[in-house]
Formats: C-alpha cells, sequence, structure tokens
C-alpha cells in the first residue's frame, strides 16, 4: 500500500519514481563518502540507514589507509568511494556535489588535475582539489555503461599537490 501510495505520489507531482535511486544516490555519497575514516562495512551500513537496503546504486569504496585491499588499485590512490546509478543524471550529480563541496567545512580549492587522473569517455566533470595539510583529492562526474557515476578518491601523502616554484 506504501509503495503503491508513493508511486501515485509520484506521477501526480510529475516526478518519475525512478528519481528516488539518483537522489538517493546523490545524498549517500554527499552524506558519506566526504568523511575519513570509514571501513567498506561502516560506509555501506551508514548509507543503507538512509537510502535503504539493498543500496538502489552501487557502491566502491575502499581505503587502504585503514583496512587491506586484496584488488589492483589505480597509481596513487589512497581511498575511493563511488556511487553509480541507472540513467544520464550528470546535471543533478554536479549541482549535488558542488553544493556539498561548497559547505563547510569547504572541501579544498581547485588545482590543476594530478597526473594520476585524467578525463575518460564520458566524464563531464573531473577536478583536482587542495585539500588540508597538502592532501590532494580529485572529484570525478560522467557516465560510463548507461550509468552516472560520481566519485572522489583522495591521493596518498604528497601525491599530486601543487609544486612550490618559489
Amino acid at each position: 500500500m506504501r509503495l503503491t501510495a508513493f508511486i501515485l505520489a509520484s506521477l501526480t507531482l510529475g516526478t518519475p519514481a525512478l528519481a528516488l535511486g539518483q537522489d538517493a544516490a546523490i545524498a549517500a555519497f554527499n552524506a558519506w563518502c566526504f568523511k575519513a575514516g570509514q571501513t567498506e562495512s561502516s560506509i555501506r551500513a551508514n548509507m543503507a540507514r538512509s537510502a535503504g537496503s539493498p543500496l538502489p546504486f552501487d557502491l566502491v569504496f575502499w581505503d587502504v589507509s585503514i583496512e587491506p585491499v586484496s584488488q589492483d588499485l589505480p597509481k596513487g590512490v589512497e581511498r575511493r568511494c563511488e556511487v553509480s546509478f541507472e540513467g544520464d543524471h550528470t546535471d543533478g550529480a554536479i549541482a549535488g556535489l558542488r553544493k556539498q563541496m561548497a559547505t563547510p567545512p569547504v572541501f579544498g580549492t581547485v588545482i590543476p588535475l594530478p597526473d594520476t587522473h585524467q578525463s575518460l569517455a564520458g566524464t563531464v566533470l573531473i577536478e583536482g582539489r587542495e585539500l588540508l595539510a597538502g592532501r590532494v583529492a580529485v572529484v570525478h562526474v560522467g557516465t560510463r555503461d548507461g550509468k552516472t557515476f560520481i566519485a572522489v578518491d583522495r591521493l596518498f601523502d604528497g601525491l599530486g599537490a601543487p609544486k612550490n616554484d618559489g
């Protein structure tokens, strides 16, 4: 009955029911992907509390500074948090990401893209960001395989930091 009411309300308001997955993914990314000190199981549990279980989106998360990872990792990346969801919703993903990064504490300042990352087919936004204590992160939004993805990678200490020419 509740699901039927939700679908009817969505149709009445002109909002597709599928948007719930998109909104849940963007909200979960913004709420949890910028928080340090999490394990894969803790971030999954935190996201499930607000978005439901099973998650209505795909999640990729690892942080080798906290727990070992048994897969090949991209060069220089210490931590990755990425959500992906059906369809091309890059405008909404970028708007949500920009709003979150501008919310105190502000998520770094834009720097040149570190050589650890490059724009790929489907990329609509990719930025290097200098964080506190000279750490660097890269935010990335795009589409691949019919899905929108939003990702943030934190690089190992000392990688990607702007060079001091003085």
